[in-house]
């Protein structure tokens, strides 16, 4: 497949397999899901739970009534003759009473019955209509009820609590009324057992589950359309600052270096943003060195090429046998190769500190030893000059780095000193111990540089201090900078304008650090 067709595939691709679409479909599913939920409960759950709920009320009652009757020290009722009316215990049914009225006992909406071991009623308190257990008939309205105390359906469970201790069942009709029916057996000591039992009328809430069942795809459509539209709007406003990113990384990619993107979030998209306005802006940077670099190098080439062809036609064509004069052209010849061998030299030897190539070589020395060799070797060019060169290296500094390294450190920064003397013709060298470093600064009294130059005086192929028309490719200072990062040592320029300016660096002693570690 051609690159054409494969842009043509992740175009169309990319439309439904966006950020954007994605966070649709979530947020849709998510809805479908609360939602299948939400209809699940209500339809499957909710009769039960419904159920299980009076349950827990029915037995907390019976559980009640039950322990107030067994803790009673007398018959609840007697009977003086057989079949006879039971003789109710005044004080246990005020107690009842007091109970019903300070809330442990609530008997509203329920059928409550109690009999006797011999399955007779002994006390009830009837607030169900009709009550299926004890058979009611009637005209509510008419207050004309009917109510068999002893009726069939009754006496069975009064029988069921009597045999097994307790019951709980639901009870219903053919026309779908239903009661639920919890009982428990109460033992009265000496004075017998009861049977407590305690019902009450079920809600038909299985038809309510039954309507909101009809209702929930009416409801699921609406929320689901909802949802839709939203997620759509969201979707939109969060995706809109990635894809002004990537509109302008486009943009970026084919050459616009002026773009930026103007993100007004505070979160993390924001933060991309501004990360990508700052990549922005060192990349345009970047460009306009190169560009710098392309003219720099190319005048830097151009002149001394040009000087090599001149001198080399002069030395042909005309100079003949005259000595002196093939001699001094010669040597500018030789010089100006010179010039175009430091160049190249310089250009690599960035390329390879700054690509990680050519690691350091750690060893243990005394920069301020290394320090004097350094400035012993500027005695002759001083002299030529008439500058001075003035070193102050009296204490011992041990340090852990790459002597050679260090030592094309020192050689830039003097060389670039000696570009910018001051009027006194002094530039310094000086090594002092700090905080357990040892401090290394080169300072020159020459014009100083501009404070809006200073963040940038140490990248590549950048010139401040009017520096157009200097010898120099403008590398040294990178140079300077990708060995001091490659060491991660701290390193800085400090500079007034008509005053001068001092480059420093600050190199540490790692086997020092090791040993204050230990301690």
């Amino acid at each position: 497949m051609s690159e054409i067709k494969k842009q043509a595939a992740r175009a169309g691709r990319g439309v439904f397999f966006s950020l954007r679409y994605q966070l649709m479909i979530v947020f849709c599913l998510m809805v479908a899901l609360v939602l299948g939920l939400v209809w699940f409960i209500s339809a499957q759950l909710l009769q039960p739970l419904y159920n299980r709920h009076i349950y827990n009320y029915l037995n907390t009652q019976v559980d009640t009534l039950a322990a107030m009757i067994e803790a009673c020290d007398a018959p609840v009722s007697y009977r003086a003759f057989a079949f006879s009316e039971a003789v109710k215990n005044d004080d246990f049914w005020a107690g009842v009473d007091a109970a019903a009225q300070d809330g442990r006992l609530d008997f509203r909406n329920c059928c409550v019955d109690i009999a006797d071991s011999t399955l007779r009623h002994v006390a009830s308190s009837e607030n169900v209509y009709p009550c299926l257990l004890h058979e009611s008939t009637g005209d509510l309205f008419g207050g004309k009820i009917t109510t068999k105390r002893d009726s069939d359906t009754i006496t069975a469970f009064r029988q069921a609590v009597m045999k097994n201790g307790s019951v709980s069942q639901i009870v219903g009709t053919s026309s779908g009324a239903q009661q639920m029916v919890v009982g428990k057996l109460a033992q009265n000591g000496q004075w017998g057992s009861y049977s407590v039992i305690i019902s009450t009328t079920l809600t038909r809430v299985s038809e309510a589950a039954v309507v909101q069942s009809q209702l929930m795809p009416a409801i699921f459509v609406c929320l689901l359309a909802v949802a839709v539209l939203a997620s759509w709007l969201l979707s939109r406003w969060l995706t809109r600052p990635l894809t002004q990113l990537s509109a302008a990384a486009k943009k970026m990619a084919d050459g616009d270096y002026s773009v930026r993107v103007n993100v007004s979030h505070s979160d993390e998209i924001g933060r991309l943003a501004d990360e990508f306005n700052h990549m922005a802006d060192q990349v345009a940077r970047s460009a306009q060195l190169q560009r710098e670099l392309l003219a720099n190098v190319s005048h830097d080439l151009r002149t001394p090429l040009t000087l090599i062809k001149g001198y080399a036609e002069t030395v042909r064509d005309l100079t003949g046998d005259d000595a002196d004069k093939r001699t001094d052209q010669l040597n500018v010849i030789v010089d100006e190769t010179d010039r175009l061998s430091g160049l190249v030299n310089s250009v690599m030897e960035l390329s390879k500190v700054s690509s990680g190539t050519e690691q350091p070589q750690r060893v243990r020395f005394d920069m301020s030893q290394l320090c004097e060799e350094v400035a012993q070797r500027y005695d002759a060019v001083c002299a030529q000059n008439g500058c001075k060169l003035r070193l102050e290296a009296d204490t011992p500094c041990m340090v852990s780095a790459d002597p050679a390294m260090m030592e094309r450190v020192l050689h830039n920064l003097l060389g670039n000193a000696m570009h910018h003397l001051g009027e006194d013709g002094v530039f310094i060298l000086r090594v002092t111990p700090k905080d357990g470093c040892a401090r290394v600064e080169v300072e020159d009294h020459g014009a100083g540089i501009a404070p809006e130059d200073l963040p940038y005086i140490f990248d590549r192929y950048y010139r401040s201090r009017s520096d157009a028309g200097k010898v120099g490719t403008g590398l040294g200072l990178s140079i300077t900078k990708a060995v001091l990062r490659g060491h991660g040592f701290r390193f800085g320029v400090d500079s007034t304008l008509g005053k001068g300016t001092t480059f420093w660096f600050e190199a540490t002693d790692e086997k020092k650090d090791e040993g204050a570690k230990r301690k």
